[in-house]
C-alpha cells in the first residue's frame, strides 16, 4: 500500500488488521465478517440480509465495496499481479522509477497509461496484443516520446518469485522487461447500490452529493465505489467525509423526534 502519508507501504493486511482493532475499541462496534445478500428499504431504515440468514436493521447504509479490476488473461500473469505486475500508475509507478516497463493497453486507455508511466520511466514499451486503434497522432505522440508500440499477440509473461523478467510473443520475439501496467475496464464489486436504486454516472461509479450521500436517503458511499481518485487515502478520506454526514443526519433526527416524545 503507497501514497497514504504515514502508512506508505505497510502491508494492506496490517493495515486492515491495525484499523479493525482501533475500530473495535470504541462502544458498540462490531465487526461481522458476513457476506450481505441484500439490502432493502424498510420505512424510514434499511434491512440487511446476511449469508447466513440473518437480518439486520439499520437508520443509515455506507457501501464501500469498491472495485474489481480485470485482469489481462496472459499466460503467466497471476503469479506476477501485484508484485511486479500492477493496474495503477500513481500507487506503484514510483517503485519502478527508471526500470524497463511494459505497458499493456488497447487504444485511448493503453495510450493514457503510457503517457502517464512517463513520468517514471523513458524505457517504456506499449504492447496492445493486437491492433492498437492508435489514430495517426497518437502514434506520432508515441514516436517522439521514444515509447515503441508491439501490436503482437503476447504469448507468456515468465519471471521468479512474483518478478517479471520477460514477455514472449506470437513469431518467438522475446523481450526483457522489468516491470507491467496495465489498463483494463473495472466494475463494481457488488450491486447493493444499485438494487437500492442509487444513481450512477456515465463512468459507472455511484452518483453523490454532499458528505457521500446518494440519491437514495440514508444511503453513503465511500472508497473506489464512486470511481475518484483510486488511492487508500482517498477512500480513508470518503470514508470519513461519509460518517461526518452520517453522523450529522442521526444526530438532527434523534434532535427532532425529542419533540415528539
Amino acid at each position: 500500500m503507497h501514497a497514504y502519508l504515514g502508512r506508505d507501504g505497510t502491508s494492506p493486511h496490517e493495515f486492515l488488521a491495525l484499523a479493525r482493532r482501533e475500530v473495535r475499541r470504541y462502544r458498540g462496534v462490531r465487526y461481522l465478517p458476513q457476506e450481505v445478500r441484500a439490502a432493502r428499504r424498510t420505512g424510514d431504515a434499511f434491512t440487511v440480509r446476511l449469508a447466513d440468514g440473518r437480518r439486520v436493521r439499520c437508520r443509515k447504509l455506507l457501501i464501500a465495496t469498491g472495485l474489481f479490476d480485470v485482469v489481462p488473461r496472459i499466460s503467466g500473469i497471476d503469479a506476477l499481479y501485484g508484485v511486479s505486475v500492477f493496474q495503477c500508475p500513481y500507487c506503484d509507478g514510483w517503485e519502478w522509477r527508471d526500470r524497463r516497463v511494459l505497458v499493456f493497453g488497447r487504444r485511448q486507455r493503453g495510450f493514457e497509461m503510457a503517457r502517464a508511466m512517463t513520468a517514471w520511466s523513458r524505457d517504456i514499451v506499449l504492447c496492445t496484443d493486437g491492433a492498437s486503434g492508435f489514430s495517426a497522432s497518437q502514434r506520432r505522440l508515441l514516436k517522439h516520446n521514444q515509447i515503441r508500440v508491439v501490436e503482437k499477440h503476447i504469448v507468456e509473461l515468465r519471471g521468479t518469485r512474483g518478478h517479471l523478467r520477460s514477455v514472449h510473443f506470437s513469431g518467438g520475439e522475446k523481450l526483457a522487461r522489468d516491470a507491467l501496467f496495465f489498463d483494463t475496464p473495472s466494475h463494481q464489486q457488488s450491486h447493493l447500490a444499485e438494487s437500492l436504486g442509487c444513481r450512477f454516472g456515465r463512468d459507472g461509479g455511484v452518483r453523490c452529493g454532499e458528505y457521500e450521500a446518494t440519491s437514495v436517503p440514508g444511503v453513503f458511499v465511500a472508497g473506489n465505489i464512486t470511481r475518484d481518485v483510486q488511492l487508500s487515502i482517498v477512500a480513508a478520506a470518503e470514508g470519513a467525509r461519509a460518517a461526518f454526514g452520517i453522523n450529522r443526519a442521526l444526530t438532527r433526527e434523534d434532535f427532532e423526534r425529542a419533540v415528539a416524545r
